[in-house]
């Protein structure tokens, strides 16, 4: 074992990138989550149990567990939900931030007033749609949950339109959609690698604000724009908003990039989407980073990226479908969240995640939409 912690419990809506990372690093697993897909199950080693909890809700896990862990790993939507973290992780190790944590990162109204505290760009936030009227006339806004994830509820707002419970407004900022993965240890950060977004793309089934996929760049090839100032721009504020929070574990910052700044719209407090993509371009799991940050060690120095761009998409059903049989798919080790053969996919729901590299960003997307029509193709066939 490479931990004092051998039994692990890796918690959330879909866990394979987490927990296929904390067995390669050499940790007994647990798992739950809403899918079970194949090559989360079935290559070897794999989790030692697994629960399937669907549809999926943070709240309900704990009661359905059964299977003795000694620490809890945790990735969406359990940052929305820290009530629920807390009873599942009652007498253990948390492996990120804890429910305290959780509750104030996710505050909006915080997070933008530490970082303009700091000097550093965040959106106006607003609780009510009166002091949006108010302090912000004429300007553009969206309306989002409060519990926010993947871009789900989003929605441009006029003031004539009503604002539901639970919802914030947020002045819409123009630029490029693209996220950090950082590593904190409580009291500093260190960037592992800057993304740009692919939101609401037809190529992969989806629509409106709804995040589909990530495009991790390198020095050599370049995501956004005036990417080096991006990057230096994204980290002070993933600087400020740890020593604010006492963020631990791997993070992720949400932000519009304009201009070679980082625009910060929304802090992922827990391993993200994007943070498998820093694995494949360092070859390398990032599950011990996770637990010497959780637990304040010094942070890591990481071996150099990949050149190029490493790209993955969530495939979204355009129409509600029954998959062909997927073992070509579990052998492809660019087609990952495999379900089961002959699964019935409503409209709207993912499918798989695809990955694909390329020398730039637009080769890499070429391939990656690519890989998309073949998937749809033989799932619409």
């Amino acid at each position: 074992m490479t931990s004092l912690l051998p039994r692990v419990l890796v918690a959330g809506v879909s866990v394979r990138s987490l927990a296929r990372s904390a067995i390669a690093a050499g940790y007994d697993v647990h798992t739950a989550d809403g899918y079970g897909d194949r090559d989360l199950l079935e290559p070897v080693p794999g989790p030692i149990r697994h629960l399937t909890v669907s549809p999926f809700e943070p709240g309900a896990v704990a009661s359905h567990v059964t299977m003795p862990y000694d620490a809890v790993a945790y990735t969406s939507n359990f940052e929305n939900h820290p009530d629920a973290l807390e009873q599942l992780s009652a007498g253990r190790i948390i492996l990120g931030n804890s429910p305290a944590v959780l509750r104030d990162v996710r505050h909006a109204e915080r997070v933008h007033d530490v970082l303009e505290c700091h000097g550093l760009s965040s959106p106006a936030v607003y609780g009510a749609a009166r002091d949006a009227v108010m302090h912000a006339p004429g300007r553009e806004l969206v309306a989002k949950p409060r519990r926010s994830g993947g871009g789900s509820g989003v929605r441009r707002w006029r003031p004539a339109d009503t604002l539901l419970e639970g919802e914030l407004l947020q002045e819409w900022v123009e630029g490029v959609p693209a996220s950090l993965v950082f590593a904190a240890d409580g009291h500093d950060a260190a960037p592992l690698g800057v993304t740009r977004q692919l939101v609401g793309d037809a190529e992969f089934g989806a629509a409106g604000h709804r995040w589909c996929g990530n495009l991790l760049g390198s020095p050599g090839a370049p995501v956004l724009d005036a990417q080096a100032e991006v990057i230096v721009s994204a980290a002070a504020a993933a600087q400020a908003l740890t020593r604010a929070f006492g963020l631990r574990g791997i993070n992720g910052i949400d932000f519009i990039s304009r201009n070679g700044e980082a625009v910060v719209i929304e802090v992922n407090p827990r391993w993200t989407a994007a943070v498998e993509l820093v694995e494949r371009s360092r070859g390398m799991s990032l599950f011990a980073t996770h637990v010497a940050a959780s637990e304040g060690a010094p942070l890591p120095v990481l071996p150099p990226e990949a050149g190029g761009v490493v790209g993955k998409a969530v495939v979204f059903a355009p129409a509600e479908c029954t998959l062909p049989n997927t073992d070509p798919w579990l052998a492809d080790e660019m087609i990952r969240d495999v379900p089961l053969s002959g699964t019935p996919v409503p409209r709207g729901a993912p499918i798989c995640t695809i990955f694909a590299t390329g020398e730039t960003a637009g080769t890499c997307y070429s391939s990656l939409a690519q890989r998309a029509r073949t998937v749809l193709q033989a799932c619409l066939a």
